[in-house]
């Protein structure tokens, strides 16, 4: 394939490419790996028109695909230790983009994992800096995390202590959530509690049950058999405490975060209405005008880590190929993954071109070599078309 010369885009096709990635955890951001897809694009189709969308789902990465100032500050990781974040404060628009992964995610606990104890403290420190700065709106990417307290790490940053039934304090993290009984908010930091919430889910699971937070996503924080059973059980016990239903789509992402910010926004407002739960993927492709750029589009290139069962539950790759099947359903799709579990299902009746990353150190070469890969096959895929 790299040895392929370059040519030029069937005319009859349009030469537009669209190029759309989540970013590949730990070693390219959702910008670099669009701009090292269409720099390997480029080499096969020279005259493509590179149009790059980088993309994101509430995960890692999300709130730095926004407008605003970036802030970094002190605050504290998952394990409670000291650590640093960043998230993007927009002025204009008084918003806030918070990634719970910034404090609260598992890249820093992955060597010694914390699914028991690890808490959202130093996410709740994020949210109480952007309110201080003027922020009446968090748009809060919920992707991963490295708990499952139920947002209760938060609350305790903003003075709402989850107590059991003896009026003691529970322990952080969600494996004391069992004992839980009631909540102090006797020194509530109110302003930051009631600003307006957008949560971004990258996944539509439930809180609760066997396609729960905890179930599904528990292993993957570290956590065994039996911590899954625990936390599942103190999952449902805050639910029941602050009268929130278990089954909501998406109540159950970054390990049922949303349960206790619904808690808290329900208790100072009367009312849900200051909490909007969206797909991550869709609220990003909004802001950065996907659905109209694939609209023209001969080829549309996404991509990710890991394509899985869990894809299609509102991931970034699932998001591209539905905006492209409602709104373009003649481009072809083409989806670059670190490795495939699953195969892709057809968009709009057609295959997808699916390239693994070649196994090799340097990330950059890696994506080129898969946006080669990928011109290749379209090129293929338009002479046999016609």
């Amino acid at each position: 394939m790299r040895n392929q010369s370059s040519a030029p885009l069937d005319t009859e096709r349009s030469t537009k490419v669209v190029i759309a990635p989540d970013s590949y955890k730990g070693t390219a951001s959702a910008q670099q790996a669009a701009e090292w897809l269409g720099e390997g694009v480029r080499s096969i189709i020279r005259d493509a028109d590179i149009h790059l969308a980088p993309m994101a789902d509430g995960g890692e990465g999300t709130s730095a695909l926004f407008e605003g100032e970036r802030v970094t500050l002190p605050t504290t990781d998952a394990a409670g230790r000291l650590t640093e974040a960043t998230y993007t404060y927009d002025a204009a628009t008084t918003t806030a983009f918070i990634d719970v992964a910034a404090a609260s995610g598992l890249p820093a606990v992955k060597d010694n994992p914390v699914p028991l104890t690890g808490d959202t403290y130093g996410t709740g420190v994020l949210i109480a800096d952007a309110q201080t700065r003027g922020a009446t709106r968090i748009v809060l990417g919920l992707g991963g995390s490295a708990t499952v307290d139920g947002g209760t790490g938060i609350l305790v940053a903003f003075g709402a202590n989850p107590i059991d039934g003896r009026g003691y304090q529970l322990e952080p993290g969600g494996g004391s959530l069992r004992n839980l009984a009631d909540f102090d908010t006797a020194k509530m930091n109110i302003p930051a509690g009631a600003v307006e919430w957008v949560l971004l889910t990258d996944s539509q699971v439930p809180a609760c049950g066997e396609q729960g937070a905890a179930a599904v996503y528990g292993p993957q924080k570290g956590a065994t058999e039996d911590d899954v059973a625990v936390l599942d059980e103190g999952l449902k016990v805050l639910c029941d405490v602050c009268g929130i239903d278990p089954d909501t789509p998406g109540m159950g992402a970054a390990g049922g975060v949303a349960i206790g910010i619904t808690w808290l926004s329900t208790l100072l407002h009367g009312n849900t209405d200051h909490v909007q739960l969206a797909p991550g993927a869709r609220v990003v492709a909004e802001a950065n005008g996907l659905a109209d750029a694939v609209k023209d589009a001969g080829l549309v290139i996404t991509g990710e880590g890991k394509f899985d069962s869990q894809t299609a539950t509102g991931k970034v790759a699932q998001t591209v190929c539905d905006l492209v099947a409602e709104h373009n359903p003649q481009a072809t799709v083409a989806i670059a993954a670190g490795r495939f579990e699953e195969t892709p299902d057809q968009v709009a009746g057609q295959d997808v071109i699916a390239v693994t990353l070649e196994d090799i150190a340097d990330t950059a070469e890696q994506l080129r070599r898969a946006g080669a890969e990928i011109a290749v096959a379209y090129l293929n895929t338009s002479t046999v078309q016609g």
